[in-house]
């Protein structure tokens, strides 16, 4: 059976609390889980007294040591659980996937891809056109 680490929601109406869970893929989002790893507040905290840069702050609470363990042994990660683990520095951040003009394209190489086509249609279609003028 696949394992997924994932957030399991607690707290109260407008107050999320998660715990970051490993659990079976298929069991719902707060059942058992097999291990909880850590807790994610995602409302911002006020910041710390002599803390320098005076921004609010998220608190992510995380055993380190079991999530490479669970991620080593090919647990996978939900899309959320991804982003929080290499906020921490355990996985590589994942690339967003924008929607442009219908087709779907990665963040960073959104205007090379979109171009490229284009271009290489017309160098084509030039091609073709260069030939047939000289064939005539």
């Amino acid at each position: 059976m696949v394992v997924r680490i994932r957030l399991a929601r607690f707290g109260k109406k407008h107050a999320p609390f998660y715990n970051i869970v490993v659990a079976h893929a298929r069991t719902a989002r707060n059942s058992l889980p097999l291990e909880v790893l850590g807790t994610y507040n995602p409302i911002p905290q006020p910041p710390r007294p002599g803390d320098t840069n005076g921004r609010p702050w998220k608190d992510i609470k995380l055993d380190i040591s079991r999530a490479r363990y669970w991620i080593g042994v090919g647990a996978q990660p939900s899309d959320t659980a991804w982003r929080l683990l290499s906020m921490v520095g355990i996985l590589e951040p994942q690339y967003r996937v924008q929607q442009v003009q219908g087709q779907v394209v990665k963040a960073n190489s959104a205007a090379k891809s979109l171009i490229a086509p284009r271009d290489t249609a017309a160098a084509a279609a030039a091609g073709e056109e260069a030939k047939a003028t000289t064939a005539a």
